[in-house]
């Protein structure tokens, strides 16, 4: 029994099944009060306004008024099967009516239920004992026998729906239970192989539109999104590992063969000073994989603000004039409006930068870079574009990978274009590598300051 109740689906199947047992039970009980209880109050009404009219002919006629308008009552044929009367004199003998002699113990001026004999049968019936003004008792009622049998056909049919009702009930939550039973049990089994092991079991999905259906479909996403972090998580250990041994290796050969050969202080200086920039450069490398790890969670989220691009952007385009025009190249921006997104606007002056960097490094001599935002509705554009030779289109899912080079020859370490990936998709953007004809055409889109969320 404590499985059965430790079952989150078998305790809202039980509360499912006592609803509707209670249901019906507060639908039989109007219904009974409903028929049975308005006849019955139907019934009392009418024999308490024959007694009161007959009490008043007592009153201006005697009693042999009474007796007279009983034995019309009786003989009229309007309810003569059920109507009860009986009027005797002070003395205990019957005048009129149509059933024995009643001992008088029930009390005065109420209705009451009492078995009499009505026509020489017995008789349950509702009757009303009053006293006349001259001491005579009046006896008016009303027979029961058809009210009773209307009450127990009700009462047979209020249990026959009871029982269906409950055993509908114990049905339903037999098999409310097991249909909760097995869509959870999909899921557990999933998470059961997943969690030994197996990232790429994927719970299964109903064809219907249900809860469960929905939140089969949110796990599965919610999978498929470690899977790929996983993933990544193992290539960029595999890369990191590869990334650190080689300037680890070459810090190490140098400073060896400094100490092994003797070397005066002019070689140990020059051994120092390459281990200093090998090191610089592996902390760089960390910082920018610790960029994109803050980037990744969404924990900058938290101190977005509003921020106008067009500051942005003048503010690079001030920074970055001098080193352009050094290399020959020009660069030129254009701002439409005032177009503002909420962000992070350190994070978004990196990620520009980032890809001014690559511009500059591999557009070549000489060059146009551009740079153009503009607002269109609830989407901020942001497009930043060059006359190089620009990415070959199936390389351009690979360059926004962590530590993927298309070109070995140049400096760096592949992970620059990751970081401006994971910073616009924390800002709630796109961002899409496309053919600038000649050169490469980074289109960023953002939601607007007014509809992000």
């Amino acid at each position: 029994m404590d499985k059965f109740w430790n079952s989150a689906a078998f305790r809202l199947s039980l509360i499912c099944g006592g609803l509707v047992i209670a249901s019906v039970i507060l639908l039989s009980t109007a219904f009974y009060f409903g028929t049975v209880g308005v006849l019955a109050r139907g019934a009392d009404d009418k024999i308490t306004t024959i007694a009161k009219r007959l009490t008043q002919y007592a009153e201006s006629g005697g009693a042999a008024q009474v007796a007279k308008k009983i034995e019309q009552a009786l003989s009229d044929g309007v309810d003569s099967d059920t109507e009860i009367y009986l009027l005797a004199n002070a003395e205990g003998k019957s005048v009129a009516g149509n059933i024995a002699m009643l001992d008088v113990v029930a009390p005065l001026d109420q209705v009451t239920d009492r078995e009499v004999v009505r026509n020489g049968r017995p008789s349950l019936g509702r009757i009303l004992l009053r006293r006349l003004p001259d001491g005579s008792l009046l006896a008016v009622g009303r027979d029961m026998s058809d009210l009773n049998q209307i009450n127990t056909l009700i009462w047979r049919a209020i249990g026959i729906g009871g029982l269906l009702a409950l055993m509908l009930s114990v049905a339903g939550t037999v098999f409310f239970r097991s249909r909760i039973e097995r869509k959870i049990w999909a899921i557990r089994h999933a998470a059961l192989d997943i969690a030994s092991g197996n990232l790429s079991r994927r719970i299964p999905v109903s064809g219907e539109s249900d809860e469960f259906a929905r939140l089969s479909h949110d796990l599965n996403r919610m999978l498929d999104r470690i899977e790929h972090l996983m993933d990544g998580v193992r290539h960029v250990s595999n890369t990191i590992a590869h990334n650190l041994r080689t300037p680890l290796g070459r810090i190490r050969g140098h400073l060896d063969e400094a100490l092994r050969a003797k070397s005066g202080g002019g070689r140990l200086v020059a051994a120092g000073s390459f281990a200093i920039e090998e090191i610089d450069g592996l902390i760089a490398l960390l910082d920018k994989l610790l960029q994109v790890a803050e980037a990744e969670s969404g924990m900058r989220r938290q101190t977005f603000e509003a921020v106008a691009l067009s500051e942005v952007i003048t503010n690079l385009a001030e920074l970055y004039d001098a080193a352009a025009e050094e290399m020959g190249v020009t660069l030129v921006t254009k701002i439409e409006g005032n177009p503002t997104i909420r962000g992070d606007k350190q994070l978004l002056a990196s990620a520009l930068a980032n890809l001014l960097d690559n511009a500059l490094k591999y557009a070549g001599r000489p060059a146009a870079i551009g740079m153009h935002v503009a607002q269109r509705g609830n989407s901020v554009t942001l497009l930043l574009h060059d006359n190089g030779p620009g990415i070959p289109e199936q390389e351009r899912s690979n360059v926004l990978q962590r530590f993927y080079r298309l070109d070995h020859n140049q400096q760096g370490n592949g992970i620059g274009l990751s970081i401006v990936a994971a910073i616009i998709n924390l800002h709630g953007g796109t961002l899409a590598l496309e053919d600038a004809a000649p050169g490469l055409s980074v289109r960023m889109v953002f939601p607007s300051a007014g509809s992000a969320t």
